[in-house]
């Protein structure tokens, strides 16, 4: 991954992800700890970011450290949109974290519960979708 590619994806630069797309940038390029662009816009909200990198067909499943996916990412960090956005465009809701005691085992729908994020732990039991 490269640095802009990543900045782009850490800042919701939308403007700069469609640009590198159309310029032959990987949609699933990763960084030094096998995160995605789609991980790191989930991770921080930029649902515009998301929205894009979804419609490029970035891997949606793709998990990292602790087997983390972005629907999961975007659980633990309450981002609500991006977790609606994410489950909407079919992203596996049945992946389960390793390794820390915090994720092991768990689903995206676990974490959300465990850290009492609702709203996310609703739509994820698909409670007023």
């Amino acid at each position: 991954m490269t640095q802009a590619w990543r900045t782009a994806a850490l800042t919701g630069d939308v403007t700069e992800l469609r640009t590198r797309l159309e310029a032959g940038q990987d949609v699933d390029a990763r960084d030094q700890y096998g995160q995605t662009a789609l991980m790191l816009a989930a991770r921080l909200g930029h649902l515009e970011a998301v929205r894009a990198l979804v419609e490029a067909g970035a891997d949606l499943d793709h998990t990292a450290k602790y087997r983390l996916s972005a629907l999961m990412l975007a659980a633990v960090n309450g981002r609500e949109d991006v977790a609606r956005l994410l489950a909407d465009a079919g992203a596996d809701t049945s992946l389960r974290g390793t390794g820390a005691p915090g994720f092991d085992g768990k689903t995206a729908l676990d974490l959300a519960e465990d850290l009492g994020r609702e709203s996310i732990a609703k739509l994820l039991r698909g409670e007023g979708r």
